[in-house]
């Protein structure tokens, strides 16, 4: 690639019918919902990518990219099974360690004095600074594309499992579609810059991950080449954290604000169970992080409320009328737990919740 040179990429939209997968992967739809929403898909594409409901409803299987990459299983299970596909071309993740092989950097072995280390365990060292200083310096986020250069190695024996170098080509992915060490490091990027990562084995496969996938502490040096903007995503509510004195409260522990009022004359429209509702909705993690949001596909969501695998959501829809908007507080008991697994978000969640629409 000429120096200075971006790469071209072609943006990819989700279906309808990704759309709706994607908000199953998150525990928003049970199975029975997410079987409906197949059927959008004709029977050999789903035949053709071995899919079942109840694989993709449970997204036990991870779709793999190149080694040192990998999505997230909830999400990209789903997508990739709904035709939408991986940034990255699936390979076997098991490198072999040849000759040509770059050697490991002599502090593979664990993160030096003068490294850097986040909150998470991710530990950092700027080989090489960015092209830019001080407010011109941009980063980028969970919802952008990246353009980079990298190897990695595993700390235990200094074997390098892969590299984009080695190929000579620069690989693009979504900086939110990596694993976990990943994702944080990139954000702390600017383009021009070099960084040395330790990455825990919490943050990417485990200790012994199957499938030939590396192992503990992994090392990767990181060249970001540049960025390609995403969608830009709503920001957290200022009251993210908990909820106003002034909210509502039910018995249940949920608590919520109406923040636009119903349309007139609609009050007797109500919400059941088996009420088919359209929504707008984002929804947060307690620390800000945004999970999920109609906005980035730019669609409505359509669900049938007694499938809401997230039961504060579904007993708040209960009680609002055709139009309104809520801000709604959800305990991690009637959400996914404090830690659910599987990619799913633990702990309190928040959303704006719209409901545009009942049969």
């Amino acid at each position: 690639m000429a120096p200075g040179r971006r790469p071209s990429a072609a943006r990819r939209r989700l279906s309808g019918a990704a759309a709706l997968a994607l908000t199953a992967g998150l525990g928003l739809l049970a199975p029975s919902s997410l079987r409906r929403g197949l059927a959008f898909l004709p029977p050999t594409a789903v035949a053709e990518r071995g899919l079942s409901a109840t694989a993709a409803a449970a997204a036990a299987t991870e779709v793999e990219g190149r080694s040192g990459l990998r999505r997230p299983a909830v999400l990209s299970t789903l997508a990739a099974a709904l035709g939408v596909s991986p940034v990255l071309p699936v390979q076997p993740a098991g490198a072999l360690f040849g000759l040509n092989d770059f050697p490991a950097p002599p502090d593979a072995a664990e993160p030096p004095p003068d490294a850097v280390r986040t909150k998470s365990g991710l530990a950092y060292k700027v080989l090489t600074p960015a092209e830019c200083s001080g407010s011109d310096c941009k980063r980028p986020t969970k919802f952008d594309k990246v353009y980079v250069d990298y190897t990695g190695w595993q700390a235990l024996d200094g074997k390098m499992f892969d590299s984009s170098v080695q190929r000579g080509k620069p690989a693009n992915f979504g900086v939110g579609q990596v694993i976990k060490g990943w994702t944080e490091g990139l954000q702390l990027m600017s383009p021009g810059a070099k960084f040395r990562f330790w990455i825990p084995a919490r943050m990417a496969y485990g200790e012994n991950p199957d499938n030939g996938r590396p192992g503990g502490l992994l090392v990767f040096d990181v060249e970001l080449i540049d960025i390609e903007r995403g969608i830009t995503p709503p920001p957290a509510p200022p009251d993210v954290e908990a909820a106003p004195a002034d909210a509502a409260r039910s018995p249940s522990g949920i608590a919520w604000k109406v923040l636009t009022p119903g349309k007139p004359g609609f009050e007797s429209f109500k919400v059941e169970p088996e009420s088919s509702v359209t929504l707008e909705y984002s929804g947060w993690k307690a620390d800000g992080e945004l999970i999920l949001s109609t906005k980035l596909t730019g669609k409505t969501a359509k669900f049938v409320v007694k499938d809401f695998n997230i039961k504060g959501l579904a007993e708040v829809v209960m009680l609002m009328s055709l139009g309104e908007q809520r801000r709604v507080w959800i305990p991690a008991t009637l959400a996914f737990g404090e830690s659910p697994g599987g990619g799913l978000p633990g702990g309190p969640l928040v959303f704006d919740v719209k409901l545009a629409g009942i049969q």
